[in-house]
């Protein structure tokens, strides 16, 4: 028989951000799952005037712990939290002989909670499950994980942050051995915040609503290199730079700085995600789907963008925005698509995300490079040659036409003289 102890405290009065601790325990009383850690959840949801509203959902100070199982050699470990009106999360764990790893998260959220969904037209609760993309920790390590993880489906954006867990443990004794995330590994280079470009507007006399698009600083951002992994092999590269316009309030444009920013995501057959991470603060997905699958000749292409602004001190959400409704970047299934001049995604009216030296493959990548690359139509210098050729044909016969009338006209006036 287990016994499972937890607790929920808040971490800023101020934003009520609850983390949570809990300690699973076998028949002897000795531990045989611990966690710890901070989550919260972003959900767009379907009103009954048939348009869509964003919530954000947070685990209340009132968490119960239930369905919890220690797991063994044949049976899967299960972590299972319940909390709020009617809303529940779970992972399950499987091991190896070596190793365990988180295998899928199954989140429940409960739209007759009016508080949160207010005029939500489905009503009852929803269920969705993701994959974990934990890489393996090896048995009897603890996994740590400070740095902002996200997880997006089905209209939810799932936020961890400060995640500590330990699946499987041995002889009732949390390790004192950690197995850190990629994104928490300390580099060379210095942390420091993003690049945030002062932007001033002249004050006016008049009541007109201020430009919604906010004045490009000096410098374009750096551009980074970015790649996943599936299992041993590259399955995802890309290289860019990447600049958000933030438009909420007052202007502001923030360079995404690659020495900060780390990549994590999911590789697929048809469908692929890339997740960046700059310093905790700003997150960006970008997902890539293949179209006409079933054809024998197949083209992937950018289907949706998702910005998420975080406070860097306790990993509360500032602003979300999200369209899954892009058709750009498109290239043949086993190229690449590439655009060295800047190109700008609207999410929505307040965010707007610039790129620069877009370079990027998100399927079928082969001994660690980049195929060959589709160019987009504003690299393509070819089409401008015949328009200037044409524009220099035209103007040099206009030349000759005035030319040949002013002669004209001369040789008149002449012939009247005489």
């Amino acid at each position: 028989m287990k016994q499972i102890t937890g607790r929920p405290w808040s971490t800023s009065s101020f934003f009520q951000s609850y983390a949570v601790e809990v300690d699973v325990k076998d028949a002897s009383n000795a531990t045989c799952l611990y966690a710890k850690w901070m989550m919260r959840f972003l959900i767009k949801y379907e009103t009954n005037s048939s348009d869509y509203k964003n919530t954000t959902l947070h685990l209340s100070s009132s968490v119960t712990h239930n369905g919890s199982v220690c797991g063994n050699d044949t049976q899967a470990a299960l972590l299972a939290v319940q909390f709020g009106e009617g809303h529940s999360w779970s992972i399950n764990f499987t091991k190896t002989n070596e190793t365990y790893q988180g295998d899928f998260i199954t989140f429940t959220y409960n739209t007759n909670d009016t508080a949160v969904f207010p005029d939500a037209k489905r009503k009852g609760p929803i269920t969705i499950v993701v994959k974990d993309i934990m890489h393996p920790v090896q048995l009897n390590n603890v996994f740590v994980c400070h740095t902002t993880d996200f997880f997006e489906a089905e209209n939810v954006t799932q936020i961890f942050w400060n995640v500590t867990v330990q699946a499987f443990v041995q002889n009732g004794t949390i390790s004192k051995k950690e197995s850190r995330c990629r994104a928490d590994t300390p580099t060379s280079a210095p942390t420091v915040p993003p690049t945030i470009a002062n932007v001033t507007t002249a004050s006016t006399t008049t009541l007109s609503p201020a430009p919604t698009t906010a004045p490009k600083p000096v410098e374009n951002p750096d551009t980074g290199n970015y790649s996943l992994k599936s299992g041993n092999k590259t399955c995802f590269l890309a290289t860019v730079g990447l600049q958000l316009n933030v438009s909420r309030d007052k202007p502001l444009l923030i360079n995404i700085n690659p020495k900060t920013t780390s990549a994590d995501g999911t590789c697929g057959n048809t469908t692929a995600t890339l997740k960046l991470n700059d310093g905790n603060s700003t997150l960006i997905s970008f997902t890539f789907v293949v179209k006409n699958a079933s054809a024998s000749v197949q083209k992937f292409y950018l289907k949706e963008v998702n910005v998420t602004l975080l406070n860097r001190l306790n990993g509360s959400v500032i602003s979300n925005a999200d369209n899954n409704n892009f058709s750009k970047w498109d290239a043949y299934l086993g190229s690449s698509y590439m655009c060295r001049k800047e190109q700008t995604l609207e999410i929505n009216e307040d965010f707007q995300v610039h790129t620069f030296n877009l370079w990027i493959q998100p399927f079928l990548v082969k001994a660690n490079k980049f195929s060959t690359a589709q160019e987009c139509s504003l690299d393509d210098d070819s089409i401008l040659i015949p328009i200037v050729v044409g524009a220099a044909l035209a103007g040099l016969i206009a030349i000759i036409v005035v030319a040949y009338i002013i002669g004209r006209r001369k040789s008149y006036a002449g012939y009247q003289t005489l």
